[in-house]
């Protein structure tokens, strides 16, 4: 503490004060025996320490113009102070016995009272009741979860850095990341035609150039200049209107109506930053407590369950019939509605994923007419995820939207609402991280699509560049436009290859000891059952983790293989599965094959009862 007084007083001398003034400073040391050794500038204790440096007129005769003296030594002492507590963890001091509480008031050079606040975090241990901990922040965050990034997943990122770090130290060379739907992370090429376009909007002083002609189709350019043309200022960096650029919005209801057979509104679309944000607006919009209740499939897409937690819903689960090809059942539906309704849950929509995430059906029209017609009848809004409505692998099956259908059987605008969401991350682009989306919002008074707008201005617009996308992924090149044919082979070759990394991956999980996987139908996933030996569960339960969370854990750590737990989902009762994409390229799926089929041996071997 002397060390600091003699600090604090040479820097007071170093501006001229020292002949003027006679500086009085005392040092009050509230536990005894403290000790300092000379060697250290800034003194360091475990004790508290209360450093009093008393002034006064009576004291220090100063000028009016030595005010700014004053400041700088107030500052100097403050920064000496809060630095020499801060140093007390790096050079601890045995503590001692405290007979009195810390008085922590400094009152230096002024005439009158001021303070030097001296971090206190010494004397008191216990955190703050206004400190944030998982205890007190919003339970309904501590609520959901969304396992496609779970723990599996996170475990994955510290193995691959492991990698990175230490080539070999893993039984495997690579992780392979069958986890999520993110096709281009896995290889996955864009469409040349939608980023030429993107290209040319994000850089419109290229457009003039006369290389550009020569490295960019006629139609590419064109399209850019149309699109320029719509949005403010010719800046994709711009906000846009609320909803999305009108411009955009025309040409992906001309898409939908193209698609369709049936005309489709601009003003009824709402342009979002992928297809989750749509659907966390419309949780936003239809649940008003726990008493709200939104009918879900089971297995369904986490995205539900999390944002229904997160609002404060209650997820009403309607399980699809494994047996049948994950079916849906109306006779489900109506046991599952009536049940909620005699507990007191107001069940105001339902949500159908099709094709199917994570069971990659796809359901026949006439399955969807029975839908449409239960929603009529209920009341419910229909929520219609159809983000993969290009992925269908199957000969005997297509996809219908659920606008078509509505439509076809004569119900319009006053009939059922109806929303519709749509995006670019999935089909054949596979544009992820460019977010972009959409939902066709029907069958709404004019009074609610007040409310959706006021929503979607609260975040001012979606991004521009997915706005862009959206609109070319709903109305591509055609027929006599210079990118078509180069379209054309590249969506047929994307999407024939997953259709056969599909077929390869569904009949190496049937092969497997205990394992039955339907076939893949559409979407870019596989669902698998697993019959687990008992031995395993039982050492899941030790573990105290679900037995296809530790089937999953095992089958990282041995093969590098990410796949998500059936449990993260939600599955039938004693069922357990796991969700694995297609998506690692062609020449990948063998060492997928391989890996997989070894581990299962080697882990039913293990764990055989």
């Amino acid at each position: 503490m002397v060390i600091l007084c003699e600090r604090i007083t040479q820097a007071y001398k170093t501006k001229g004060v020292g002949k003027e003034a006679k500086l009085k400073s005392r040092v009050l040391f509230v536990s005894s025996n403290v000790s300092c050794p000379r060697e250290k500038p800034i003194v360091t204790a475990s004790s508290f320490i209360v450093i009093q440096l008393l002034s006064s007129p009576h004291h220090i005769n100063i000028k009016a113009k030595k005010e700014g003296m004053r400041r700088f030594v107030n500052g100097k002492l403050r920064s000496l102070i809060v630095h020499s507590l801060q140093q007390t963890k790096q050079h601890p001091i045995r503590p001692h016995q405290h007979r009195t509480p810390p008085l922590l008031l400094s009152r230096f050079l002024s005439s009158s009272t001021s303070f030097v606040d001296v971090p206190n975090s010494m004397a008191d241990k216990s955190p703050h009741p206004d400190t944030v901990t998982v205890d007190n922040i919003n339970p309904k965050v501590v609520k959901c979860e969304y396992a496609v990034r779970g723990e599996i997943v996170i475990l994955a990122g510290k193995l691959q850095e492991q990698l990175k770090a230490n080539p070999g130290s893993l039984p495997f060379n690579e992780i392979l990341y069958c986890n999520i739907g993110n096709p281009q992370s896995l290889g996955q090429q864009p469409i040349t035609y939608f980023r030429e376009v993107l290209a040319l909007c994000d850089h419109p002083a290229i457009l003039d150039k006369s290389e550009t002609q020569g490295l960019f189709s006629a139609d590419s350019i064109e399209r850019a200049w149309d699109i320029l043309d719509q949005i403010p200022g010719r800046a994709t960096g711009a906000y846009s209107h609320s909803q999305g650029i009108k411009g955009l919005r025309d040409s992906i209801a001309a898409g939908i109506e193209a698609r369709d057979g049936y005309p489709s509104d601009p003003n009824d679309l709402f342009l979002t930053d992928g297809a989750s944000l749509a659907v966390h607006k419309m949780m936003t919009l239809l649940i008003r407590s726990e008493k709200d209740g939104i009918l879900c499939p089971i297995p369904q897409y986490p995205l539900y369950s999390a944002s229904i937690a997160l609002h404060g819903g209650t997820l009403v689960p309607y399980y699809l019939d494994e047996a049948s090809g994950w079916g849906l059942e109306i006779s489900d539906l109506k046991k599952q509605l009536e049940d909620s309704r005699s507990k007191g849950v107001s069940v105001r929509a339902l949500v159908v994923i099709n094709p199917g995430n994570p069971t990659g059906q796809v359901l026949a029209e006439d399955n969807l007419r029975q839908i449409v017609e239960f929603c009529k009848q209920e009341g419910l809004v229909l929520l219609a995820d159809e983000v993969y409505q290009e992925n269908i692998y199957v000969p005997d099956k297509e996809f219908h939207s659920f606008k078509k259908v509505t439509r076809s059987m004569g119900y319009g605008e006053n009939d059922i609402a109806l929303v519709s969401f749509q995006s670019v991350s999935k089909g054949y682009y596979g544009e992820c991280g460019k977010r972009g989306g959409y939902m066709e919002v029907t069958g709404f008074s004019p009074e609610v699509r007040e409310q959706i707008y006021k929503m979607a201005s609260v975040n001012l617009c979606s991004n521009i560049s997915g706005q862009i996308l959206a609109s070319l992924v709903m109305s591509p090149p055609k027929v006599g436009d210079e990118s078509y044919e180069l379209y054309l082979a590249e969506k047929g070759g994307i999407l024939s290859s997953l259709k056969r990394r599909a077929k390869t991956l569904e009949d190496a999980l049937n092969s497997l000891e205990g394992v039955t996987c339907n076939r893949a139908e559409g979407a870019m996933y596989l669902f698998p059952r697993i019959e687990l030996p008992q031995k395993a569960i039982h050492a899941a339960e030790a573990a105290k983790t679900a037995p296809d969370a530790f089937y999953c854990k095992r089958l990282l750590n041995a093969t590098g293989i990410v796949v998500v737990p059936g449990s993260g989902f939600g599955q039938v009762p004693g069922t357990w599965h796991f969700r694995c994409t297609i998506l690692p390229q062609e020449d990948k799926i063998p060492a997928v094959v391989d890996r997989l089929t070894e581990f299962h041996k080697k882990f039913m071997d293990e764990f055989r009862n």
